[in-house]
């Protein structure tokens, strides 16, 4: 190796400065770190508060109060907290993404403080051309006032003031509008945001003299009965949400620093739509918009809560995914869980009144809890060839507890297996069949089975060998009608006697229907692929009824066209009755035997004057 090359540089390269574009960085916040305009008011309400908190450290009895006044396109937000010297105007207000938290020894109380990141005066320009800020501190307070005034362009100019210009300590932001942003700086909207805000703050916040805190908070006030918690809950929460609740549960978790209360929703919600929260930050509005707060299948309820706890992201808008969201979120489902197990022990009539609007949510929670499933085994509803029936009721009636996996084949089955005295319930919904498939471990004996187009047949009179050769010929020309459409043709005696014929098919045939019909629509290459994985799978069935009177005639006509077509008729019919999905070539063949009935009825011999 050349040892010139081997040498260390012996000059290292001088290190440069990040310059920052202010407006670029404004933009960057208002599109992409806040959701609205709206947050400055916020991100003000923030520093005002902390500054109390810092002062309140030192000071334990100093004045805590933010007073906001709006008027002519402008705020005015003062606070009685901490202050800053000129030096700490320098070193904070003029530092991007330094926070005044980390300094003078204040690391410690962090957890105290609402604001974590150093960048909230800057949410102050995406509504704001001008900021001004005149402060004087506590810590020095033979200190003259600061102020510090700064331009949406990166500029900035810091002076003193006479001491007459502030005579105790605290902070007072001035905002001056930029074009077409003077509506968020209004008295209406001003109010408006720190009443959202501001509600469960702990210091005397007043948008002029009128108070905003609303203290203590809804779920922790004194109320002269149960019942009337309940009903100032409810209008609590309409006031909020929008809806009346159902019911209300209380969400105390002292460990992780939470009070609150869950809103059961009046009506159904799809398991996918994703649930939003209101979360509190040791009082402040943090977000409308939580979805983590709770466990998933929690999505019947809308929760209100304040937390001290809980970590905020960036732009303090949502939560932050870390072990402490996780146990939290553990621990409000456990509070929810426990709701409903109280319910079961104590209040069956509103529990109904819940699982009538969202056993969803509870099958959903059941599947992978044992003990909720045993408790809700006598409430959570099921549809069955018995009505709509408790899995606990159902199993008391029928050693078996047969079910199907889609609704498509409880609608084929169900009529037939109910006249054979076979109970089945349908498991085809969400949650269903996993829910029947656990019966057993957490009822003990229960015997659970799963019926299919072969259960169903074996449970069919099979007829007399003698009265079904007499009708192979008719069986035979069925089947070879039928065989096109790969079902195959089954004579058996079953009740009611109403139902000509039965369409019987499970999952595997439909899946190699399936798999044949891609086959015959695809190239030469997807054709052999597909052919490849031809199964041996048993055909649909279409199960005719000896003991029909029209079966009987059916098998009795002497014209194999005839015959054929009334076949492809009844085949259709099935289809309609188990409301399954018609094919193109099932509808072809619908329309192919509605004419030729048609023509049959119609037809006339001309040396005849009757029917053939």
């Amino acid at each position: 190796m050349d040892s010139q090359t081997s040498q260390p540089s012996q000059a290292s390269p001088s290190p440069h400065t990040f310059q920052v574009d202010l407006r670029g960085l404004v933009d960057l916040l208002s599109h992409h770190l806040y959701s609205s305009p709206k947050v400055y008011l916020r991100e003000l309400l923030q520093n005002a508060v902390d500054a109390i908190t810092a002062r309140r450290a030192e000071q334990p009895d100093a004045p805590a109060t933010v007073r906001l006044y709006a008027e002519g396109g402008a705020l005015r937000v003062e606070d009685s907290g901490i202050g800053l010297t000129e030096s700490d105007v320098h070193s904070l207000l003029a530092t991007i993404g330094r926070s005044s938290k980390r300094n003078d020894g204040l690391e410690s109380a962090r957890s105290d403080f609402l604001g974590q990141f150093g960048i909230g005066l800057l949410a102050c320009f995406v509504v704001a051309e001008r900021i001004r800020v005149v402060s004087r501190s506590a810590r020095t307070p033979d200190a003259a006032p600061v102020e510090w005034t700064a331009a949406d362009d990166g500029s900035y100019t810091v002076r003193t003031l006479p001491h007459e210009a502030r005579t105790e300590p605290g902070t007072t932001v001035h905002l001056v509008a930029r074009a077409g942003a003077g509506e968020w700086l209004s008295e209406e909207r001003v109010r408006s945001l720190a009443r959202d805000f501001g509600a469960l703050l702990p210091y005397d916040v007043r948008v002029g003299d009128e108070p905003i805190a609303d203290l203590p908070a809804p779920w922790d006030r004194p109320y002269p009965s149960p019942t009337g918690r309940r009903i100032a809950l409810a209008r609590h929460c309409h006031d909020l949400f929008g809806f009346t609740p159902l019911d209300s549960i209380d969400l105390d978790v002292p460990l992780a620093g939470i009070r609150g209360v869950a809103y059961v929703l009046p009506s159904a919600v799809s398991p996918a739509q994703r649930a939003t929260h209101r979360v509190h930050l040791k009082g402040m509005l943090l977000t409308e918009r939580a979805e983590q707060l709770l466990p998933d299948w929690a999505f019947f309820v809308r929760c209100v809560l304040d937390t001290d706890s809980l970590r905020p992201t960036a732009s303090r808008e949502s939560l932050y995914e870390d072990e402490t969201l996780a146990a939290v979120r553990e621990a409000l489902g456990e509070r929810i869980r426990s709701w409903l197990t109280g319910l079961a022990a104590g209040d069956p009539e509103r529990l109904a009144a819940f699982l009538s609007v969202h056993h969803l949510g509870v099958k959903s929670l059941a599947r992978h809890d044992a003990e909720m499933l045993r408790t809700m085994l006598p409430w959570l509803p099921f549809e069955t060839t018995d009505g709509r029936l408790s899995l606990e009721e159902f199993a008391q009636r029928h050693p078996v507890v047969h079910f199907t996996r889609t609704v498509e084949e409880y609608r084929q089955v169900a009529p037939i297996a109910s006249a054979q005295g076979v109970g089945v319930v349908n498991g085809g919904y969400t949650y269903d069949s996993e829910l029947i498939e656990a019966l057993p471990a957490v009822r003990p004996g229960t015997v659970v089975s799963e019926l299919d187009a072969d259960t169903v047949t074996a449970h069919l009179d099979a007829v007399d060998p003698a009265e079904e050769l007499a009708l192979s010929a008719f069986l035979g020309v069925a089947r070879a009608r039928l065989d096109p459409l790969n079902c195959d043709v089954v004579l058996r005696a079953f009740h009611p006697m109403s139902v000509p014929a039965l369409h019987l098919d499970d999952r595997a045939a439909r899946h190699e229907q399936a798999r044949a019909e891609a086959e015959e629509q695809a190239d030469d290459l997807w054709a052999g692929i597909l052919g490849s994985l031809r199964g041996t799978t048993p055909r649909a069935r279409l199960v005719l009824n000896h003991l029909n009177p029209l079966i009987r005639r059916i098998s009795s006509l002497g014209d194999p066209d005839l015959m054929g077509t009334a076949t492809e008729s009844l085949y259709g019919q099935a289809l309609l009755m188990a409301q399954r999905p018609l094919r193109p070539a099932d509808s072809a063949l619908l329309n192919r035997a509605f004419i030729g009935l048609l023509e049959w009825a119609t037809h006339t011999d001309p040396g005849k004057d009757d029917r053939r």
